[in-house]
């Protein structure tokens, strides 16, 4: 029991934890949620407290009624309480009785017999004058106590009580649970005799040996293969204490390699983006296509296979585009918030230097910040003014006036954005054009990441030591074009940003 201060803790404690009634018994260690229920519902029943149950007191009439239904129902405390709805307490009504009725209450000790009393009742029990009940009722006790006296004394304690006594037959009961256990006995020596000759027939081995310690996995296998027709395979397991698993990767291992399809498909998707893929987006492709092979799996088959997405650690630039403060700088208005809710609000823009053996190509790109969309690009054999206002120009032309007046186009501080041509474009086409700061890289990070992925996937690890630099233009335009429509991105949920715009409804 709880006292009232205990409740009205609990109570508050529920009220302050936002009526959790875990977190409340959890601290206090008590009570049940049942419990914790009813005293809150007793709180707001009765305006925010909880009355104190222990000030109550019964009269002297409700005494003297509880008294006598307890003497006129059989002496049961519990039934009275019961009936009656009070008191609530069981030592409570036995004080009552005590009181208004002296030696009336029954006693509540369990009684005691002496040997010579129990002796008396199974003589009683075992001559079947009358049934066991009613033996037990004459000696004052129960029928499962008199069958437990008669286990006790008749099973060779007793003495004097085996003379002129016969020990009562088995039931139908007994009988029929020892022939269970007889026949499983036999089923299992015969089990156990099956594969003891299965091992000297299939395996040639010793009539000695243990089929369970002695045998390898996969001659488990083979022997519980033999034996399958007759028993099941749970029993088979069981007696060769081989687990099931180990049973299915043996039947695997045996029927080949369980990933020769996976494999294909796996190879058939990297290939297909030449090499640029590493698990997730080959797992995401594969998905697409409706086969299900997830990530670990496709990782591991990569693994195994060789297959590594390219890529070497990144180069430190040798290009720089900043020729000192040939314009006024209009400042970061972007920092360093790359996201965009809407197609042609936020362009990003910037030059790259791509070297190979045959010579050097510049690529200036526009990054649509909405879905990563690279909407317009030049290449060309010389990082001047031209190329990167040309790019721009053409950017400038897939969009119309109405999305031209809210464009941002955020670039780094190098010459080609601080030229007087390029203010004049954005200037006549109502663009705000933010810039980073000096040698802060950080502040343009995503047109970065970019040319790092793109060099990755299409650039670095591959022998350009016979290529052109019409080659390596083909190979620039090639891959942009493959990002656009086809290069699926998990932020895009894994798909390419074509993809992406076509299932928002904002292309055909």
């Amino acid at each position: 029991m709880y006292t009232t201060k205990e409740k009205t803790r609990a109570v508050e404690l529920y009220l302050k934890y936002g009526k959790k009634a875990a977190a409340t018994i959890r601290e206090l260690g008590y009570p049940s949620r049942a419990q914790l229920a009813t005293w809150y519902k007793e709180w707001e029943a009765n305006g925010g407290r909880l009355p104190d149950h222990s000030m109550e007191r019964y009269s002297a009439e409700q005494k003297r009624a509880a008294v006598e239904h307890y003497l006129s129902h059989g002496k049961c405390n519990a039934f009275t309480r019961r009936e009656l709805g009070y008191p609530g307490c069981w030592k409570l009504l036995a004080d009552w009785i005590d009181e208004l009725a002296p030696g009336e209450r029954r006693a509540t000790r369990p009684k005691t017999f002496v040997i010579e009393q129990k002796q008396d009742a199974v003589e009683a029990l075992v001559a079947r004058e009358c049934s066991a009940n009613e033996v037990a009722k004459s000696v004052g006790s129960s029928r499962c106590s008199l069958y437990k006296w008669k286990r006790e004394l008749i099973g060779g304690r007793g003495g004097a009580m085996d003379d002129g006594m016969e020990a009562e037959a088995p039931s139908i009961e007994a009988l029929e649970a020892r022939r269970s256990e007889l026949e499983a006995e036999v089923r299992s020596l015969e089990l156990r005799r099956d594969i003891m000759r299965g091992a000297i027939d299939l395996l040639g081995k010793g009539a000695g040996a243990a089929p369970e310690n002695e045998l390898t996995n996969r001659e488990k296998t083979l022997l519980v293969d033999s034996l399958r027709p007759k028993w099941a395979l749970r029993d088979l397991l069981e007696a060769l204490s081989m687990p099931k698993s180990s049973y299915y990767y043996q039947h695997g291992v045996a029927s080949g390699d369980r990933d020769a399809e996976a494999r294909e498909l796996v190879r058939a998707v990297f290939d297909a983006n030449d090499g640029k893929y590493g698990r997730r987006r080959v797992s995401d492709e594969l998905k697409a296509a409706g086969h299900a092979i997830g990530e670990r799996r496709a990782a591991r088959i990569m693994r195994e296979e060789g297959l590594v997405a390219r890529g070497v650690p990144r180069r430190r630039r040798s290009y720089s585009s900043y020729a000192g403060e040939v314009s006024e700088h209009p400042g970061n208005r972007v920092g360093r918030d790359f996201s965009a809710g809407l197609p042609n609000f936020l362009w990003l823009t910037d030059v790259t230097q791509f070297s190979i053996p045959a010579g050097k190509l510049y690529l200036s790109p526009v990054l649509d910040c909405f879905d990563g969309t690279i909407a317009s690009w030049t290449v060309s054999t010389t990082p001047n003014a031209e190329m990167a206002n040309s790019m721009l120009r053409a950017a400038l032309g897939t969009i119309t006036d109405e999305e031209r007046r809210h464009l941002v186009i955020h670039s780094d501080c190098g010459c080609h954005y601080r030229w007087p041509e390029w203010i004049s474009i954005c200037d006549e086409s109502g663009i705000t054009r933010p810039m980073s700061r000096k040698g802060c890289s950080p502040d343009n990070s995503r047109m970065e990441g970019f040319f790092g992925t793109m060099k990755n996937e299409m650039f670095y690890g591959r022998d350009w030591s016979k290529a052109t630099l019409e080659d390596l233009r083909e190979r620039i335009d090639a891959y942009i074009v493959w990002h656009n429509e086809k290069r699926r991105k998990r932020s895009l949920g894994s798909m390419s940003p074509l993809q992406y715009r076509r299932s928002l409804g904002l292309v055909a």
